[in-house]
């Protein structure tokens, strides 16, 4: 079984509204409904986990009925302190109702331009590793050990971003988080990263440059374009 994980626990404050990135309307709904209805209609994936706060739940499932899209969901996660101890919450909960050899697939809500490709090619990839991460190639990329000056140029055909989704075995996923507490996982800044420090192998395949994430209000801007340019193409 493979099941979704969404992130939606994030305040969103660098857009400058008083209502969280992912729970915005864009195209007359919102934001967040977008992946989930990708992974809702994707047979590949069985099940959806949301960790949300608990003010936003109400109105989650709301929207999960009146889209059509709660045959799948399982349950909320409460957010951590970090996002990857909001990870950690949502992995606690569905251990409850799944098997260590199951995979768990780690999304985003503010990436809203997830594609039934995307999901694909994780699972599919998958086979064989303990998880996967869509990379995408950088530019010329330069270290600076003070911020002011170049230390040194980087190769960037070794230089790679990486970017969610992200697909992980559960049982050594979680053994893997585990292993960062108390203080460790405070560090992480990527899903990937306790999978790499507990040795796992982890393979990389091509990401998909539309899918962005929702940061500031251009980021929203774009992706308002990208929907009303559909809805007119329609």
């Amino acid at each position: 079984m493979i099941i979704a994980l969404i992130l939606s626990g994030g305040t969103g404050t660098r857009l400058g509204s008083d209502i969280p990135k992912q729970y915005i309307e864009a195209g007359g709904r919102p934001v967040i409904t977008y992946s989930i209805e990708q992974l809702y209609r994707h047979s590949g994936i069985e099940a959806i986990q949301i960790v949300a706060d608990p003010a936003w739940q109400g109105k989650i499932s709301n929207w999960l009925t009146a889209y059509g899209f709660s045959g799948k969901f399982k349950g909320f996660s409460r957010p951590g302190g970090n996002r990857q101890l909001s990870i950690l919450h949502g992995l606690e909960d569905i251990r409850e109702y799944a098997k260590e050899s199951d995979y768990v697939f780690i999304h985003d809500a503010a990436r809203p331009l997830l594609t039934k490709k995307q999901i694909t090619d994780c699972i599919e990839s998958v086979v064989g590793h303990d998880g996967v991460l869509p990379v995408l190639p950088k530019d010329t990329v330069y270290l600076s050990t003070d911020g002011k000056k170049i230390t040194e140029l980087l190769n960037r055909s070794e230089i790679y971003a990486g970017q969610a989704p992200e697909l992980f075995r559960l049982g050594s996923y979680y053994e893997a988080n585990c292993r960062l507490l108390p203080e460790q996982i405070w560090q992480i800044n990527g899903s990937t990263e306790p999978a790499i420090l507990a040795g796992q192998d982890v393979v990389m395949i091509p990401g998909d440059e539309g899918n962005f994430k929702i940061t500031t209000k251009e980021d929203l801007e774009r992706f308002q374009k990208i929907v009303d340019a559909e809805v007119h193409s329609a």
